[in-house]
């Protein structure tokens, strides 16, 4: 529901989580009202709204499991989304794949990564990916997860997708900004065979 002044909107529903989605939608929800724009119309609109590619999309979601791909890639942005997906799935055991992007941004942003992180239940992390940028000595993957207690694991996105295979798990996220989304079909595919 939502409250402007006075005036009641409510039977509302978004098929995404997370409070910046809620604010969006709210923002949208006034702005379209004072144009004019019938209730039941802005309903409607509201429930058939999928989202924009990668930023909380549904690559899967049926009684069994459900997969979201996102492209955060810095902690802030992963923080929105593991809090969305809490938000929608606080009793699944959430599984996320992240791919880290840019040395230099690992480096600078390792224990806001960390905190962060720790909120999934398992976290795999991939080799970071570089961009625009040559390594830096010492900064991998495996050095950011030597800094997380435990749930973590490195792997090659061949490792990880055999592994998912294996597990099967009912809530699989994936983000980061490098090439990750490639791996989003295959995953589908493993997580859908029988």
């Amino acid at each position: 529901d939502v409250c402007m002044g006075d005036e009641l909107l409510s039977d509302l529903k978004l098929n995404m989580g997370g409070l910046h989605n809620i604010e969006n939608a709210v923002a949208a929800i006034v702005a379209v009202r004072q144009l004019g724009i019938d209730d039941e119309l802005i309903r409607e609109a509201l429930a058939a709204f999928k989202g924009v590619k990668r930023r909380f999309e549904y690559i899967l979601k049926n009684d069994d499991m459900v997969m979201i791909d996102d492209y955060a890639h810095h902690p802030e942005e992963l923080n929105a989304l593991i809090s969305g997906v809490r938000s929608l799935y606080p009793d699944e055991k959430m599984v996320l794949v992240f791919q880290p992007h840019l040395y230099s941004r690992t480096q600078d942003q390792a224990a806001g990564f960390v905190e962060v992180l720790s909120k999934a239940d398992e976290v795999i992390l991939l080799p970071i990916y570089p961009a625009r940028e040559l390594p830096i000595p010492g900064i991998t993957s495996e050095w950011l997860a030597s800094k997380m207690k435990d749930k973590v694991s490195v792997m090659s996105k061949e490792e990880m997708v055999d592994y998912i295979k294996s597990i099967k798990p009912a809530l699989l996220i994936t983000a980061g900004a490098g090439d990750i989304d490639k791996m989003v079909e295959p995953l589908k595919n493993c997580l859908l065979a029988s």
